[in-house]
């Protein structure tokens, strides 16, 4: 059976003896901090395809100069949020792309970094999210599914993957809306992924090579979360526009 590793400094006390100016004491030895993050890193449900995302693990394309570019911005600005944090101009941070382009990888790194300083996290797939907070509402639902709306609004960093994937209806609109506007208005942090279209965000909202010929005009993320929840998701987050690239999936895996 393995041994449990016990910490050279205290001992597994916790506490490690100092001494300054011929004095002695005590203080909390880094290996404290070490099993906290961990503690909270285990306690926020990050999905197991990307329990080790990384920065550093973050694949950029091998044959093609341009989207690894800029790609690579994209990596220095997730970067720079998580290293300015929370002291940065943006509480939040919203990745806008097309499936495939590497959003959630990145959201869930940033995640990681803010989880191992210390910050209490937690991922919640956006469907999921809802459909908890619904199943919520029936007394026999399990505790986990009663609290799902509370831990949304509570947690001190909320990651939201795939915002607005689910069919618009006043109860969604409204309950989506009261999360983010709860949370802009207490200073909560939000890391937010979607797939779907924002003209403010540089994406392209009208498609026009449809058979016909005729102008498809795309569903928006104001269409699926309401013109209120997105406005606030822009006041409070970094914007970040994901560029056209091969399937991030596919990359990984070669």
């Amino acid at each position: 059976m393995p041994t449990e590793t016990v910490c050279p400094n205290c001992g597994g006390s916790g506490w490690k003896i100092i001494e300054r100016a011929d004095l002695s004491g005590a203080e909390r030895c880094d290996c404290v901090f070490g099993e906290r993050a961990r503690r909270l890193e285990e306690n926020a449900a990050i999905p197991p395809l990307y329990r080790n995302a990384s920065f550093d693990n973050f694949a950029l394309p091998r044959d093609n100069p341009i989207a690894s570019r800029d790609l690579a911005n994209v990596l220095l600005t997730v970067k720079a949020f998580s290293r300015e944090f929370p002291t940065g101009k943006h509480l939040g941070l919203l990745l806008v792309g097309e499936p495939g382009t590497g959003k959630t990888h990145l959201a869930v790194a940033a995640l990681r970094i803010l989880i191992g300083r210390g910050f209490e996290g937690l991922f919640f797939d956006y469907q999921n999210l809802l459909d908890r907070i619904r199943a919520g509402y029936n007394q026999a639902s399990g505790s986990a599914d009663r609290e799902a709306y509370r831990f949304a609004l509570d947690t001190e960093v909320l990651l939201l993957d795939d915002l607005g994937a689910h069919r618009v209806t006043d109860w969604v609109e409204d309950t989506v809306t009261s999360i983010i506007t709860y949370r802009c208005n207490n200073k909560k942090p939000l890391i937010a992924t979607t797939n779907l279209p924002d003209p403010d965000a540089g994406s392209v909202m009208i498609d026009r090579s449809t058979a016909l010929g005729k102008p498809d005009y795309k569903t928006s993320l104001a269409d699926r979360i309401g013109s209120r929840a997105r406005s606030r998701l822009f006041e409070m987050c970094k914007v970040v526009r994901m560029p056209l690239v091969e399937d991030y999936r596919l990359r990984r895996s070669i």
